[in-house]
Parts: C-alpha cells; structure tokens; sequence
C-alpha cells in the first residue's frame, strides 16, 4: 500500500558523516509522523530520531548534537544528516512512517491507518 524506499547508506571512517534519504510512495492521503531507528547486530532496532508533520524532532541520546532529521512534506521524504559518525553508529538503518492511505475505490474509498518501514539501510563506521 505504501513503499518506503531508503538511500544514502554505505561505509564512512570515524568522524566523517553521511545523509539519508526515505521517499515514501503509494495511495497517501497523509503522513504523519516519520522516524529513523537502527538495529546493530545482536541488539534490538532502537529509535534514533523522528519528527512530526509539523517537524517537531526528538532525538535518543547518543544522536543528540550529531544527527539532524528533516523532512519535505511535498516530496513525502525524510532525510538523517549524520554527522561526527563513530564506529557504535554501525548498524542497519530503517525508515519508519505514519501513514494514512486510501483503500477502496469510488464509493467505497477509505483512509485507513498504515504503519510503513522501509528495507533498509547499511551504516558502516570504520577505519
């Protein structure tokens, strides 16, 4: 119903930075709020930022004064500037949405609540 489709992954030294990039596509009547979490092998997917359709942000704390989240609500895309990367940044990135899309067609077309995660993302910090 809703494709979210990623970019921007790939392999940085200490210190360096990368940005993200979420581009949603589908039946979208509007999208919510938006977020990035990352699951680093043998640990569960954590959330790292996210924001509002009103682009209020919140951030956990190992990506505060690093990371900036942004949205473009005509592109229905949400980007993560990473920057001052570390090696404990490596992980798979995922992309995360609050969706209402349309289901059903002329009289029987509704918006219906749809929770969107994209496939992925590898971040890789290393020397």
């Amino acid at each position: 119903q809703v494709q979210l489709v990623e970019s921007g992954g790939g392999l940085v030294q200490p210190g360096g930075s990368l940005r993200l990039s979420c581009a949603a596509s589908g039946r979208i009547f509007r999208i919510n709020d938006m977020g990035w979490y990352r699951q680093a092998p043998g640990k569960q997917r954590e959330l790292v930022a996210a924001i509002t359709s009103g682009s209020m942000t919140n951030y956990a704390d190992s990506a505060k004064g690093r990371f900036t989240i942004s949205r473009d609500n005509a592109k229905n895309t949400v980007y993560l500037q990473m920057n001052s990367l570390k090696p404990e940044d490596t992980a798979v990135y995922y992309c995360n949405a609050d969706v209402r899309i349309y289901t059903g067609y002329g009289g029987s077309m509704r918006v219906t609540a749809y929770d969107s995660w994209g496939q992925g993302t590898q971040v890789t910090v290393s020397s």
